[in-house]
């Protein structure tokens, strides 16, 4: 047997003993999570909540992720590469690549699409703090456009390439799925575009605000969107029209934003205040500030709604809270520092929704 045979036949069969049996565990489901300084995503067992497997990408440097409703199909982000990941979760085939650009970061998963955030700056990793002679020199390189890439997941191809403002990051969409909506970083703006024609619709400046808006997130009954500002140590209110209407303080560089499932609660993990945010989604009053880990950036609910797994980079780990006591409940240890994670059933969370 050729030696490529043999690789593709113990890919396969360590996915299948792995992963698939995973995905099949139990009634709850599983996590993925990137590590964004490591290859291939960690599969953690939601009945057990204990690393069950090892999902091979064949990519180094994943960070943004996704998994298609059906959980066939998973998508990772990977810098390094410069492409996506199309991975079968049942085993049966290889991962599938899609050239994207520089510094693909943020991916969302709808239908049987990936749109991917990517940006033209050669540099990836946080930005300097404003004012600084670091954030000088990449003045011109942020102010070329980011763009949005939209791969078809069976064709494994780009199929339509948006060009965005600087530093394209989050993205969101409406409860219509008929808008897409996505923060510029270093722009300071949210635009608003049309799902099928990438045609710009609507530009929020949100400069007089505060700075790098990141996270983004649509209530579950689509009649608000909030973003959070990680150099304002603010997240945003707007309403269904995009107009700005309420500042909400939070604690230090939040990123990652979500709303319950109900729409009652909104959780924001604010990076360098180490902490998991919990607000109530009417008055935006704060209900509990959650301590948590090292650069604690995205986190999901289980598919049941009672826990929360929050990705933190920098202690290696992925913190577990109860969703109703808002209590840490277990540090579940992963390598290579854990970026992003994403539930199977689709759950809430700050890079997916059901």
């Amino acid at each position: 047997m050729e030696p490529k045979q043999i690789k593709r036949l113990s890919f396969a069969l360590l996915l299948t003993l792995g992963v698939a049996g995973a995905a099949h565990a139990g009634g709850t489901g599983v996590a993925y999570v990137t590590s964004q300084d490591g290859s291939g995503v960690t599969v953690i067992d939601l009945d057990t909540l204990e690393v069950s497997a090892k999902l091979d990408t064949g990519a180094k440097g994943s960070r943004g992720l996704g998994v298609t409703a059906n959980g066939k199909w998973l998508v990772t982000a990977n810098k390094d590469e410069g492409n996506i990941s199309i991975i079968d979760t049942s085993g049966s085939t290889p991962p599938r690549f899609v050239t994207i650009g520089k510094n693909p970061e943020f991916v969302r998963v709808h239908g049987d699409k990936a749109y991917v955030t990517y940006e033209p700056s050669s540099k990836s990793g946080p930005p300097p703090k404003p004012g600084t002679p670091e954030a000088k020199d990449d003045d011109a390189e942020e102010a070329l456009p980011g763009h949005i890439a939209i791969v078809d997941l069976k064709k494994a191809k780009i199929v339509k390439d948006i060009t965005g403002k600087p530093e394209t990051e989050g993205v969101e969409f409406s409860k219509d799925g008929r808008k897409m909506i996505v923060t510029n970083e270093s722009d300071n703006s949210i635009t608003v575009h049309d799902m099928k024609s990438g045609r710009l619709l609507k530009t929020i400046p949100v400069g007089s605000y505060g700075e790098r808006p990141r996270g983004i997130k649509t209530s579950p009954d689509g009649k608000t969107v909030v973003t959070t500002l990680e150099y304002a140590d603010k997240m945003l209110v707007m309403n269904d029209k995009f107009e700005v209407v309420k500042e909400v303080p939070t604690g230090k560089t939040p990123y990652g934003v979500s709303f319950d499932r109900k729409g009652e609660r909104v959780f924001v993990a604010a990076n360098k205040e180490k902490v998991l945010q919990v607000f109530d989604a009417k008055t935006f009053g704060k209900i509990k500030d959650i301590p948590t880990g090292e650069r604690c950036w995205h986190f999901t609910f289980t598919p049941d709604d009672r826990q929360i797994l929050l990705a933190c980079g920098k202690s290696n780990e992925v913190v577990v809270i109860d969703a109703d006591a808002l209590e840490v409940t277990k540090r579940i240890p992963v390598p290579d520092m854990p970026w992003g994670v994403v539930a199977y059933p689709k759950s809430m969370g700050s890079l997916d929704r059901p």
